[in-house]
């Protein structure tokens, strides 16, 4: 499956993003997450396109829609093939767009994806070699 973007109103959520224009990386090691170590962040990018394209995992930064920074991010990892787990992880004071995204997400993995939500907390490393 290829990144589904989703307008949610005040938060613009899309795929991550490492290249020529524009970089989630140094964001994402501001967003909370105990990183192993300092290459972490850029794997995680790196396997969020993998993992979109294997649907193993779906990824999306939180991002203000005017700038398209990054200020939260989620993610969704599915356990079968009716379940799904949802987590995230904000950068500081940006608890309000971690919630929304949570929503949006959640939303998107039943309506779309036709999986159930568990309450299950959902870590940053899931199905990523982070």
């Amino acid at each position: 499956m290829e990144t589904v973007e989703i307008n949610a109103g005040a938060w613009y959520l899309r795929g991550l993003r490492d290249d020529d224009r524009v970089s989630d990386v140094y964001a994402l090691r501001d967003t909370g997450i105990d990183w192993p170590d300092d290459a972490a962040p850029a794997r995680f990018v790196t396997d969020a396109a993998r993992t979109w394209a294997d649907e193993s995992r779906f990824v999306w930064a939180v991002c203000e829609p005017t700038t398209g920074e990054l200020v939260a991010a989620v993610w969704s990892d599915p356990v079968d093939d009716t379940r799904a787990t949802v987590g995230g992880s904000a950068r500081p004071g940006r608890d309000d767009a971690l919630a929304a995204g949570i929503t949006v997400v959640t939303r998107f993995v039943t309506g779309a994806l036709g999986l159930e939500v568990d309450d299950t907390p959902n870590p940053p490393g899931g199905s990523t070699d982070t």
